[in-house]
């Protein structure tokens, strides 16, 4: 499972950005990666050596300019980290990181067969394999 995320997620072109309740990268393939809670986006700046957002969906999300650049670019890294959280680093700059939440299911990844896996309360990951259930403790995946 270590490198499972990059599996699914490396390589992907990043159709659509969309907000409100939550924020959803649309990628090639019929993949969504979910964020339902705060999430960081770190952006290359020509003015700043990086321009960075910190964005709370339970406030509701507009994408930002930054974010809605990503649409076109490909998720060139992806990483579950040792507490749970995930992050994401697009080709041509640009960094997107959700941290674990001891309370809440803070990110998910979707496939047309539903949830491939989850970012779950405490740091847990929830992997879903061939129809099977496979949870795995904190940062596993």
């Amino acid at each position: 499972m270590q490198n499972a995320i990059t599996e699914v997620l490396a390589g992907r072109l990043v159709e659509s950005v969309s907000g409100g309740g939550r924020l959803d990268l649309r990628l090639a393939g019929g993949v969504t990666v979910r964020v339902a809670h705060e999430f960081r986006f770190a952006a290359p700046s020509f003015t700043a050596p990086e321009e960075v957002g910190h964005f709370f969906p339970a406030l509701t999300v507009q994408p930002s300019a930054p974010l809605l650049a990503l649409v076109g670019r490909t998720v060139d890294t992806a990483l579950i980290t040792l507490a749970g959280g995930l992050e994401l680093g697009f080709a041509g700059g640009g960094a997107l990181s959700v941290p674990p939440h001891a309370q809440l299911a803070p990110w998910s990844v979707l496939t047309a067969g539903g949830v491939a896996c989850a970012g779950l309360p405490g740091g847990e990951v929830r992997w879903e394999e061939q129809g099977a259930e496979h949870a795995s403790g904190p940062g596993t995946g």
